[in-house]
């Protein structure tokens, strides 16, 4: 068997890094599986740019994170905080809100909560959380601009009206096959790429693309805390 060409081994230095990204999403999706099955947590609806998330206390590497305590509307201003890249990218078009648009909250043992969008602005990283008041508020906070931490984006909503709770939306789970969605594409993505390549060479990119696919499938089923993946990749990002 001849030796790979450098400009293979400098594909699968490329394919070995898009496979970590996709390791990272992979775990997150399949983690956040549980998280999602909870019909005890509240969930945010932004039907303007496809926002469907489970809000949780934990950590914003499970999604959406709810300001620590117990914040509950029409008593307390809520704050929810999403990242922008990777791990779901739950905020990633939250620029895109305009006034007027609507934010849905259904919090089970309250009901459901329509904001309207009412302010846009960003801020820098040191901006205070004790600026966020108003029973009657929610604010939602991500990083900007996308792939930075310099700022925070800050989406601030005022109560419209509030109804009976979606059930249908509380255990809805849009965000259940992502997993096996970012595994298949890898693997079929990544076998189609490899007949670009001189068929001494090609047996080196489908081994590569085979192994990482076998691992992608593996996290489907048994997954990491993706914050692991991300942690060792970290300076590919700059060190955000």
């Amino acid at each position: 068997m001849n030796k790979p060409s450098i400009s293979t081994i400098i594909i699968i230095i490329c394919i070995l890094i898009i496979g970590l990204y996709a390791m990272g999403e992979v775990n997150y999706f399949s983690s956040k599986i549980v998280v999602e099955r909870n019909i005890e947590a509240p969930t945010i609806v932004i039907p303007s740019i496809g926002v469907n998330e489970k809000i949780n206390n934990v950590s914003l590497n499970q999604g959406v994170l709810s300001d620590p305590g117990k914040n509950i509307p029409t008593k307390d201003p809520i704050v929810l905080y999403g990242h922008r890249t990777l791990q779901g990218s739950p905020f990633l078009r939250l620029n895109e809100l305009s006034k007027g648009d609507t934010l849905l909250l259904e919090w089970p043992g309250i009901g459901e909560i329509n904001y309207t969008v009412t302010n846009k602005s960003i801020v820098p990283a040191t901006y205070s959380t004790s600026n966020f008041k108003g029973n009657d508020t929610l604010y939602l906070v991500t990083c900007d601009p996308i792939g930075s931490t310099a700022n925070r984006l800050i989406i601030e909503g005022q109560i419209k009206d509030q109804n009976a709770i979606n059930n249908e939306i509380v255990k809805d789970n849009p965000q259940e096959s992502f997993a096996l969605i970012i595994s298949a594409a890898f693997l079929i993505l990544g076998l189609g790429a490899s007949f670009l390549f001189p068929k001494s060479d090609r047996i080196y990119i489908i081994a590569t693309v085979l192994i990482l696919s076998a691992i992608l499938f593996y996290f489907c089923i048994n997954p990491i805390p993706s914050e692991i993946i991300y942690d060792k990749i970290n300076f590919l990002n700059g060190g955000l």
